[in-house]
């Protein structure tokens, strides 16, 4: 799991979303920003995760919020996600697990008895100076903008 935590710097990072457009941390001073690491475009919990971001967007935005999601899938896979349920926030296509080792979200899992690697769902808040202002691994996904914004 992460060893980053709330009073840290928050990792620089560059990636390109699904629709090639880069995104780098410099890119949100300013501003606060939620980035959300999920395991896997279209499956149950990350798709819960996403939509209850994306339907309390008006109130992140209206706080100042900017909104990244990130996992490794590729970007045709983040394309069809987003475009699917119409996300208002840019997803990060991070196929080479650049900006997921950055955060150090990567680590071992078990499923049904097996293990392999994953991402390990976790969200940070990063405020408007680049420093990590929250982290949260105990992702409500039916209920996390309420996690973040209180």
């Amino acid at each position: 799991m992460t060893t980053l935590k709330k009073g840290d710097k928050a990792p620089s990072f560059s990636a390109l979303d699904q629709d090639g457009n880069s995104h780098k941390l410099a890119d949100y001073a300013g501003k606060k920003l939620v980035i959300f690491f999920y395991p896997k475009a279209n499956t149950p919990g990350c798709t819960a995760e996403a939509c209850d971001l994306s339907n309390n967007y008006a109130r992140f935005t209206s706080n100042n919020y900017a909104i990244l999601g990130v996992s490794a899938d590729s970007a045709k896979a983040q394309l069809k996600f987003k475009e699917k349920f119409d996300f208002p926030f840019p997803l990060l296509a991070d196929e080479d697990k650049s900006v997921i080792q950055a955060f150090g979200v990567w680590g071992p899992k078990k499923f049904m008895g097996k293990e392999y690697g994953g991402i390990h769902r976790t969200t940070f808040i990063i405020d408007e100076k680049g420093m990590i202002s929250d982290v949260i691994s105990d992702v409500k996904t039916k209920d996390h903008a309420n996690q973040i914004l209180g």
